[in-house]
């Protein structure tokens, strides 16, 4: 039976019918595209409205693994109810499909109220006419954090949800993102799970999972910044004592994944089960997928590997590593075999102390060196293994001795690492030697965008300089930042904890480094030589 269209219009709007036969989800999407046209750029980040793509929710929809006659679904962050209709037309049109449904629909702008009201209508009607399920709709036009996070209040054991809400068999989201304050009241009532400034999908993510049944499914789209560094590592804490990861899909392009709205984020789809207990199965079976974009779901690369191997569950920050390919696993075996770290090779790192809008009075355009100003370096002086100052462009380069003596450095050998790059960059760490004879001054200043690797007692050698710097620079370190690291900031505290090689090593591939003209090109052959001479270990690196 074909469910017929009909026009659905109000005085204050008018919305697209159904076309004849057209999929729930394709008419979602299209009610989405119509919807967004309408709204500005900045209505969309406020409200953090990125439409989910039909292949996207296609693919999320095909992960559930809930059976049963009667199943609850919870969108936390409806929109346009595009995962809504996926979700219920994979559990429609399965063998033994159930004979009903529950879904409550959560989206808080009140301009998606018509919109998704006709959507999830349509949805019904399809489900009835078509596959004889009946759908119960309950739209709660809602903060969802706020009207359910009370659920986080005890970060040791969480309470119950409340009868009327239940709990579900199936949580499936694409969460908005944006950053809130701490003061932010859906940031205090989730303060158990969130640390600093965070980023409100990760609100929607440990909500969600507290309110599906041990056993249930879990599944979103979100950026990928949450598997790793300091703010989120409570979150990490408790969202994996709730839930077992069983899938992650990893986007390798930041921008084919929200193509459509122009967005530039490293997105992943994580499949888990809710868990009654935390996790004691450390071999549990894990599948890492990933793709370029969303055109080539279809076509993922999947590859087999167990939990331990992606997350470190007795770790305190419970890192989420994400060895897309069987070359990114060899390089993770490889680093994490290596005996250092900064501290154990009598190393520290730091945040340049520099921030210039704290600092207008000392910091100039021009300025006399050594007598009474000394270099201020940002980020565009350092490029991978070459600092290059001045540059003479619009931003102060000099910085008064007298006044700024707490935030200057003695001029000693560092290695100045940026701690952001851009989105679109193919590297992800870049770093560079400096080296204190080539500037004649007392002291140097480091702006606040730059982390710098010091002795503690004294100073780098120029080969340790020149070695560490080529290290950060190479496709190998590269690429296991790459599989710990989610987002574009480089923290020091996750290079503190990066493994490292001896000593020797470090000094050995400096004396080589320091003597070549163009050394960025010759980096990962060099560390491949020294490394071993054994052919698997040089394809690590790329060059077998």
């Amino acid at each position: 039976m074909v469910v017929e269209p009909t026009h659905i219009s109000t005085a204050s709007s008018f919305i697209p019918p159904p076309a004849p036969g057209e999929r729930p989800t394709e008419y979602a999407d299209r009610i989405g595209e119509y919807h967004v046209a309408t709204k500005s750029e900045s209505h969309r980040k406020q409200h953090g409205l990125y439409l989910t793509p039909v292949a996207a929710a296609d693919f999320m929809a095909a992960q559930i693994q809930a059976a049963g006659d009667r199943l609850r679904v919870l969108d936390p962050a409806a929109g346009t109810g595009i995962l809504c209709c996926a979700t219920i037309e994979e559990l429609a049109n399965r063998d033994t499909s159930p004979s009903s449904v529950e879904l409550v629909a959560y989206e808080i702008d009140a301009e998606l109220t018509e919109p998704l009201e006709a959507v999830l209508e349509y949805l019904r009607q399809w489900c009835r006419e078509e596959h004889e399920v009946e759908l119960d709709v309950r739209i709660e036009s809602a903060d969802f954090v706020m009207a359910l996070g009370e659920a986080l209040r005890r970060k040791d054991s969480l309470i119950p949800p409340e009868p009327d809400d239940g709990e579900f068999d199936i949580a499936i989201s694409n969460p908005p993102y944006f950053k809130i304050s701490k003061s932010d009241p859906r940031a205090v009532l989730a303060s158990t799970v969130v640390y600093g400034q965070p980023n409100i999908y990760a609100l929607f993510m440990a909500v969600s999972a507290a309110l599906v049944r041990p056993g249930g499914d879990f599944i979103s789209i979100t950026p990928r910044s949450f598997t790793s560094g300091l703010y989120f590592r409570q979150f990490r804490r408790i969202f994996f004592d709730l839930v077992q990861p069983t899938l992650v899909h990893a986007f390798g392009s930041r921008r084919e994944a929200f193509e459509r709205d122009d967005v530039l984020q490293e997105n992943v789809i994580l499949r888990g089960t809710r868990l009654k207990t935390p996790p004691d199965d450390r071999q549990a079976p894990l599948v890492i997928s990933s793709s370029r974009g969303v055109r080539d779901l279809d076509e993922s690369c999947r590859r087999g590997t167990t939990l331990d191997a992606a997350i470190d569950l007795d770790d305190r920050d419970r890192v989420l590593r994400l060895p897309v390919s069987e070359q990114d696993a060899r390089v993770l075996d490889l680093v994490d075999s290596w005996p250092n770290t900064l501290a154990s090779l009598g190393l520290g790192i730091s945040t340049g102390p520099v921030v210039p809008f704290r600092a207008q009075d000392l910091v100039d355009r021009e300025g006399q060196v050594p007598d009474s100003h000394v270099p201020l370096l940002w980020m565009n002086h350092v490029r991978p293994m070459q600092v290059t100052w001045p540059l003479n462009r619009h931003k102060p380069e000099y910085i008064k001795r007298q006044g700024a003596e707490k935030l200057l450095l003695p001029n000693r050998n560092y290695v100045l690492l940026r701690r952001f790059t851009a989105k679109e960059e193919a590297r992800r760490l870049s770093a560079a030697p400096y080296v204190a004879q080539s500037m004649p001054v007392p002291q140097v200043g480091l702006e606040n965008h730059l982390n710098y690797i010091y002795r503690h007692a004294g100073s780098l050698t120029r080969e340790e300089a020149w070695g560490l710097a080529a290290l950060y620079n190479s496709r190998l370190l590269d690429t296991y930042f790459r599989c710990l690291n989610g987002h574009t900031q480089v923290n020091a505290t996750e290079l503190r904890a990066m493994p490292l090689p001896a000593n020797d090593f470090i000094v050995e591939l400096g004396e080589r480094v320091k003597q070549l003209d163009n050394p960025i090109d010759y980096l990962d052959p060099l560390i491949a030589g020294i490394l071993s001479a054994d052919t698997s270990r040089k394809s690590v690196v790329g060059h077998g």
